[in-house]
């Protein structure tokens, strides 16, 4: 009779019974060994500018193939992609692209201005294996790879990626631990993947300013203030919130709140960038 089995994979640790998914939808207990069960399941690929992931200081100009699956672990009511990120497999619409189609596709591309692969659109480690996979062979094309998250993942997983990526972009909620235990996170956890990561890896952060959740200049301050102590080299960007999902009942904040957010930033910051304004 096949036993509960324990997901490593981030905070959550979810305990699963045969048979059952965890909170991310994309992992499951079969046979009491938890599988990646979105591997290789791809909803969204799109040729993208990098800008778009977003990433300023890494290649820009350049265009990226960008691609992703379903499930995320953290529940984020103003969730942009929630139509794949908040769905299992039964739900979602996918095909299969194994890692070595995934690779070869980015090389057809690169005539295009493709500089590699991105994963992106859903949280891409709930599913870190075909990033690992995939993310090797790409980087052996002589390609770049490209990670996209929430950095709510354990550093087992990150020291398991970290090798074949090139650069990420890691987003960061707020800085308070409420923020993220009402989003079903963890900001410790999320402090921990940055710093390692900006260890030995390009990184550049997002914070979406969100009314009445993250917009205080007393917060961001101490946000900017945290991320100069790693590097002060790191790019931040600060963008603006728009309403979506579950949080239809809120405004967007004024271009100037964005701003604001921007320029208390920069009292610590080298490169701050303010995005959907």
């Amino acid at each position: 009779m096949y036993k509960k089995a324990v997901c490593q994979v981030c905070m959550h640790q979810c305990r699963l019974e045969p048979g059952q998914r965890g909170l991310c939808r994309a992992r499951k207990n079969e046979s009491g060994v938890v599988v990646c069960e979105n591997y290789g399941r791809v909803i969204s690929l799109a040729l993208d500018p990098i800008e778009k992931k977003p990433l300023q200081l890494f290649y820009p100009g350049s265009l990226i193939l960008s691609v992703g699956s379903y499930g995320c672990n953290l529940c984020c009511s103003f969730c942009q992609n929630h139509e794949i990120s908040m769905v299992d497999s039964e739900h979602a619409q996918s095909v299969y692209i194994s890692p070595q189609e995934l690779a070869e596709k980015a090389q057809e591309y690169r005539a295009a201005g493709n500089i590699g692969v991105a994963f992106t659109y859903n949280e891409p480690l709930v599913g870190w294996e075909y990033v690992r996979d995939t993310a090797r062979l790409v980087r052996e094309s002589g390609m770049k790879t490209v990670l996209v998250t929430n950095g709510s993942a354990s550093l087992e997983v990150l020291e398991a990626l970290l090798p074949d990526i090139d650069a990420m972009n890691v987003d960061l909620k707020g800085f308070r631990e409420e923020t993220y235990h009402r989003l079903g996170g963890d900001l410790k956890t999320v402090q921990r993947f940055i710093r390692r990561a900006a260890a030995d890896c390009h990184v550049e952060l997002t914070t979406l300013i969100v009314p009445g959740e993250n917009d205080s200049r007393a917060e961001m301050e101490e946000e900017a203030a945290w991320i100069a102590s790693i590097n002060k080299e790191i790019p931040l960007h600060v963008t603006r919130f728009f309403p979506c999902y579950r949080m239809l009942d809120r405004e967007a904040p004024e271009v100037q709140t964005v701003y604001a957010q921007a320029e208390a930033a920069e009292q610590h910051l080298e490169h701050v960038f303010v995005g959907n304004v």
